[in-house]
């Protein structure tokens, strides 16, 4: 059986509280409580110490408010009730005897009471209704009545602060002086209530274990299982000292005075050289990413070590180091720009002449994707691996992440590359989605890839007046590819759905037909198949030569359709078996070559032939192309056309124009992507 007080915050500001102490009433405590093998809020009382909590004793069988009056000279009791009350008590003999006193004549509901503690004027104020639809009631009381004079000396007793009987409390004797309960004297406001006071030895008991310490059994305190008591403060010197804990930790406002020896106060330790050891390196915001040119600032934290002989370097992983000469000058923080994007080793090393210590972490520095553009053939074979490229820009390195969504797929392939293969099986239109994620941004592009078992390719140029009227931008592109598809479809009678015609980027214009292979035989007949696509690709290559393939571009302005010539391409069919005029016209150049070659050696050895070809130079007829002279043959080159980087270039260029007029520079391309027969 124990007492149990309720130590609860009052909603109330002008109500006591369940447990009241006052400063200028020494050892006298009131609370709340309940007496029981456990808390409880039921059975609640009101139980009073006059020595400090050694002893209690029970005042009221109910929850009151208690306030003490004229400096603790006297203690003013409420019920804290939900229903009115006209009564109030007042004990002068701390708490033993409580007399009763009406302060309304209705019954009036409680809400609080006002005093000024600490003060000669003697008067409280209750406040509160009637009735609950009735106005607020100022009830002023005086209780200077209550006494009959001031005290004097004799009025007063010494009273000893003790534990249980232990006299030294926080480290000092106190004696205090208070009324003698009874008397009915005034209390003086500046009477001194602490008569005496004196230090005492320190003991064990008037220190807590300091941090990393733990009390055992015996009251002592021994280093937790993870404290190094050893370990020296990291701005520690060698040419300096530290204070180094015993393990123990006076108490707060503990006034013991220690013995000479000072066990338990820390002792002074000269520092020793030590090595840098647990060097910490992390940013500012304790993120591991940023934005390019924004500033990163990087904290570095040493653990132990001679901090001022220990010098820090920094490398940012960008080709730019910084050393300071000692950790003191890093307090701040370390910042720094990037310029580039890209995923950075940033290490932080620390020395003296003890030993090292290094810390790395990776940081990510991206910047937003403005643009995103799929490089992908327009038609691929089947089973054969296709390659596929995403340019972005800005250019990034390894800093995005790349999802590739191939046709209705549910789940993406993931990679941190921009380049990936991958073999299509289903013929058909299939299309391919890549998207990009820079940080919280995500864009993406799409197209659109033919899938066939074989095909055939014919490289196309035009009139140099189309040149002329090009506005570069990829809805003039799509209309010129479908009047061209028509108009090879009209002079050959074979169907549009077998032909596509790509137009590339820049200038000089230029082209590629695809020539697709039949659905209604290719799967009877593949070997009939493939020797159709021949023999139309034929038919294509004289159509074109002759200048039969022709459309109209505006009023008066007809563009006729070339084949450019493919003698440095690699022609491979998709046997993989050279073909017998691919290897003739390989013989013939390099026939022609030595020729040249051994006429240009021996030109001087044999005058004969100079003469020859000088003569024959002369009269040879002028030779007429079979088109009119309005329309000239095209001098489109192989290494005119555009290369596969140039054209990822152009087509961005084209999609950011949209679509603006003809005010733009002739780039004129240098190189051609590598577009066979297949």
């Amino acid at each position: 059986c124990s007492l149990h007080l309720h130590l609860e915050m009052s909603e109330n500001p002008y109500t006591s509280g369940p447990i009241t102490s006052k400063k200028s009433v020494p050892g006298i405590i009131v609370g709340t409580g309940n007496i029981g093998i456990e808390l409880s809020s039921s059975n609640l009382g009101m139980f009073i110490t006059s020595d400090a909590g050694n002893s209690w004793r029970q005042i009221f069988d109910e929850e009151y408010n208690i306030w003490f009056l004229d400096n603790g000279g006297a203690l003013l009791g409420v019920l804290h009730a939900a229903t009115p009350i006209r009564h109030l008590w007042i004990s002068l003999d701390e708490g033993k005897k409580w007399d009763r006193h009406s302060f309304s004549l209705a019954p009036l509901y409680v809400d609080g009471v006002l005093m000024e503690p600490e003060s000669d004027n003697h008067i409280i104020t209750f406040f509160g209704h009637f009735s609950h639809r009735s106005e607020w009631q100022l009830i002023k009381i005086d209780y200077t009545g209550l006494f009959s004079r001031r005290c004097m000396d004799g009025d007063y007793q010494t009273w000893l602060l003790h534990n249980k009987g232990e006299l030294c409390v926080m480290g000092e004797k106190q004696v205090y002086m208070k009324r003698r309960p009874g008397n009915r004297c005034m209390l003086a406001q500046d009477y001194s209530r602490i008569y005496s006071s004196e230090p005492c030895l320190c003991t064990a008991y008037d220190f807590e274990c300091d941090y990393g310490w733990e009390r055992q059994t015996d009251g002592k305190c021994s280093p937790a299982f993870w404290f190094n008591p050893n370990g020296a403060a990291k701005s520690c010197s060698s040419s300096q000292s530290f204070l180094n804990s015993t393990g123990y930790r006076k108490v707060l406002s503990n006034n013991c005075k220690e013995r000479g020896r000072n066990f338990f106060s820390p002792k002074r330790v000269a520092c020793h050289p030590r090595a840098p050891r647990g060097l910490q390196l992390t940013t500012g915001n304790g993120e591991l990413s940023a934005t390019v040119r924004s500033n990163v600032t990087f904290m570095i934290r040493l653990d132990y070590g001679d901090s001022p002989s220990t010098s820090i370097q920094l490398d940012f992983g960008d080709g730019i180091k910084i050393t300071y000469s000692n950790l003191s000058r890093t307090d701040d923080g370390i910042k720094h720009i990037y310029r580039m994007t890209g995923i950075y080793r940033v290490t932080a090393s620390a020395e003296n002449n003890q030993g090292s210590d290094s810390s790395t972490l990776f940081l990510h520095i991206t910047s937003p994707v403005e643009r995103v553009y799929l490089s992908a053939p327009i038609v691929a074979v089947s089973g054969k691996a296709a390659n596929l490229t995403a340019v972005v820009w800005p250019s990034h390195t390894r800093t995005l992440t790349f999802f590739w969504w191939f046709d209705n797929s549910s789940e993406p392939i993931i990679t941190l590359e921009g380049s990936i293969s991958h073999m299509f099986h289903r013929e058909g239109k299939n299309k391919v989605t890549v998207q990009v994620a820079c940080g919280s941004i995500v864009m993406q592009d799409s197209k659109v890839i033919t899938v066939k078992e074989f095909f055939r390719s014919l490289l196309l140029s035009f009139s140099p007046t189309l040149d002329e009227h090009n506005p570069d931008i990829p809805e003039w592109r799509e209309d010129i590819g479908r009047v061209v598809r028509t108009a090879l479809s009209k002079v050959s009678e074979v169907p549009e759905d077998q032909l596509m015609v790509f137009m590339y980027p820049g200038l000089p214009t230029t082209a590629e037909l695809f020539i697709l292979p039949d659905e209604r035989t290719l799967s009877e007949h593949k070997k009939k198949s493939e020797e159709a696509l021949d023999t139309i690709s034929d038919i294509f290559a004289s159509a074109l030569n002759q200048g039969r393939i022709q459309f109209e571009l505006k009023a008066n302005t007809r563009i006729i359709v070339y084949m450019t010539q493919q003698t440095l391409a690699p022609l491979v069919d998709s046997n993989t078996i050279h073909s017998g005029s691919a290897m003739l016209m390989l013989l013939s150049v390099v026939f022609v070559g030595l020729a040249a070659f051994f006429i240009y050696k021996f030109k001087r050895k044999i005058p004969w032939i100079h003469v020859q070809t000088e003569d024959r130079h002369e009269k040879d007829p002028e030779v007429m192309s079979t088109v009119g002279q309005n329309d000239a043959m095209s001098k489109v080159k192989l290494s005119e056309f555009p290369s596969q980087k140039e054209f990822m270039e152009k087509e961005l260029e084209g999609r950011s124009r949209g679509g603006f007029g003809r005010n733009m520079e002739r780039i004129v391309t240098r190189e051609f992507p590598n577009c066979t027969n297949v």
